[in-house]
C-alpha cells in the first residue's frame, strides 16, 4: 500500500493559485491509482482555469479509457484536455492564450509510469541521490542540451520561465513518456517549478532525506521554498510506495 500526500501552497508574491493538484491512492479507470500537477499560465484568472481544466478532464478520461496500459491512457487523456483548452479559449477572448504544464503518474508495484508537458517536474529520490525523471520541454533547458549555456547559468538565467511545450498552446500537443523501475527507498516526488526554482536538486534531497515522515517532507520543501523567497505557487506530490509486498 502505498502512502501519499499532497500540497499546494500560493506563495509570497503571487494573488492567485494558478497550480493544481490530483491525487488518487485508489483506482482511475483501469490505473491503479492517479496523480496530476499542472502549472497554469494566461492572463486574469485564465492561468487558473487551465490548469482545473486540464486536471479534471484527465481524470475524467482516465476513468472512461478502454486502455489498460498507462502510458496511451495518458496520451489520450493529455490530447483531450488539449483540444478542450484550444476549445475554450478560442469561445472567449478572456481565455485567450490559456495553457498549462501537467505531469502524470500511476504507480504499479515497482513501475512507475510517467507523462508530461512543460517544465513541472517528476523526480525520484533516495537516501543515496536525487533522479530527475521528466525532461523540462523549456527554452533554456534546450540551450543547455544544445551546449550554448552550462547548468548553473540556466539556473539563474532571465528567460527560464519561457516554456517550448504546454497544454493548450498548440492544437495539437506532444508530450514526453517515461517508465521507471523503483527500488526499495526510493520516493516520488511531483513539483511545480515553484519549488525548482527556488530550491537546487541538493537542497530537495537533503530537506526529503532528512524530514521524519512523508507529511514533514511535503511541508518542508515548501516552507524551504517561501523561505527563498516564494515567488511562485507551489505544489508537490509525494509518493512513497510500498515494494515489499
Amino acid at each position: 500500500m502505498l502512502k501519499t500526500f499532497s500540497v499546494t501552497n500560493i506563495g509570497r508574491k503571487r494573488k492567485m493559485n494558478q497550480d493544481y493538484v490530483y491525487s488518487s491512492e485508489q483506482s482511475v479507470g483501469h490505473l491503479p491509482n492517479l496523480f496530476l500537477v499542472a502549472d497554469g499560465m494566461g492572463g486574469h484568472n485564465a492561468g487558473e482555469y487551465a490548469s482545473k481544466v486540464t486536471v479534471e478532464t484527465i481524470v475524467e478520461c482516465v476513468a472512461d479509457s478502454a486502455q489498460t496500459d498507462a502510458l496511451r491512457c495518458f496520451d489520450e487523456a493529455i490530447q483531450a484536455a488539449n483540444a478542450r483548452i484550444r476549445r475554450l479559449a478560442a469561445a472567449s477572448y478572456l481565455l485567450a492564450g490559456m495553457g498549462t504544464t501537467v505531469v502524470a503518474a500511476s504507480c504499479e508495484g515497482n513501475r512507475l509510469s510517467v507523462a508530461n508537458v512543460g517544465d513541472s517536474r517528476l523526480y525520484v529520490v533516495s537516501p543515496q541521490g536525487i533522479r530527475q525523471i521528466t525532461r523540462d520541454h523549456s527554452w533554456v533547458e534546450e540551450m543547455v542540451l544544445r551546449g550554448g549555456i552550462g547548468r548553473e547559468e540556466a539556473r539563474n538565467h532571465p528567460d527560464k520561465n519561457i516554456i517550448t511545450r504546454a497544454v493548450g498552446a498548440e492544437d495539437t500537443v506532444k508530450a514526453d513518456f517515461f517508465s521507471v523501475r523503483l527500488e526499495e527507498g526510493d520516493m516520488v516526488l511531483m513539483c511545480t517549478d515553484g519549488l525548482t526554482n527556488m530550491l537546487e536538486d541538493r537542497e530537495i534531497r537533503m530537506i526529503m532525506n532528512g524530514a521524519r515522515d512523508i507529511v514533514e517532507k511535503a511541508q518542508e520543501l515548501v516552507e524551504a521554498a517561501n523561505e527563498n523567497g516564494g515567488k511562485d505557487n507551489i505544489s508537490v506530490i509525494l509518493i512513497e510506495p510500498s515494494l515489499r509486498d
